[in-house]
């Protein structure tokens, strides 16, 4: 995230009402909803994620146990049991 000097970028009379408010000290303004993207938007973690937990379900109804399946995937026996027995 990329800082900005509120002078150079809000015209006067919107910089005068925000000084109001917060003087010297650092405003975080977000996104509007409707421009805020999804988690893993951007990278293939979405889909990623979705694979792997497809595998650990097949995996799971083929036969592997939970401590085999925590083993392989390094994620505790707790996060395998929700994903084996999650429905789709």
């Amino acid at each position: 995230m990329k800082s900005l000097k509120a002078s150079q970028v809000l015209p006067n009379d919107v910089l005068a009402l925000v000084q109001q408010y917060v003087q010297g000290e650092l405003l975080y303004i977000p996104k509007p909803p409707e421009t805020q993207k999804r988690w893993g938007d951007n990278t293939q973690s979405k889909a990623l994620t979705a694979l792997r937990n497809r595998e650990i379900r097949e995996a799971y109804r083929s036969g592997a146990s939970i401590q085999a399946l925590s083993l392989r995937y390094y994620l505790s026996e707790d996060s395998i049991r929700k994903i084996a027995y999650r429905r789709i």
